[in-house]
């Protein structure tokens, strides 16, 4: 469960406490969510299944924005990282089923490795609301 403490919104997950960071961070108009991965209650879900593992990513930071008062239509920039450029194809599916319709900015790359060798791909994602808006 994601809780918010002020600027800062907490999923309550392993990483965040154990090496000092928010799930995501408001800052004006701005949240700013950290990487997220398919680590869900200390479990990896998916093992093996990068689509899977993209959606279940898109959602834990998707929760965070929420948590912050924001939505998926408040997306502006994301950032996926996978492990093998197999996996670009299906985290890019993951990602159209998502914000298809919104078209934030986008980055995919790959990196040699994540935090946990069953991770397969990792996602930071941004959203912006104008003032005034909703």
């Amino acid at each position: 469960m994601t809780e918010r403490t002020g600027s800062r919104v907490f999923s309550g997950g392993f990483w965040e406490e154990r090496y000092g960071y928010a799930r995501a961070v408001v800052a004006g108009p701005w949240v700013i969510v950290s990487g997220c991965t398919a680590a869900v209650d200390d479990e990896i879900l998916h093992q093996g299944n990068a689509y899977e593992q993209a959606r279940a990513s898109f959602g834990v930071a998707l929760d965070a924005i929420e948590k912050a008062g924001l939505s998926r239509h408040d997306v502006v920039r994301v950032r996926y990282f996978v492990v093998d450029d197999a996996h670009y194809d299906q985290v890019g599916r993951a990602h159209a089923e998502l914000f298809g319709q919104i078209r934030p900015a986008c980055t995919g790359v790959q990196v040699a490795g994540l935090i946990d060798p069953r991770m397969l791909v990792e996602v930071e994602v941004e959203a912006y609301r104008e003032a005034g808006a909703r």
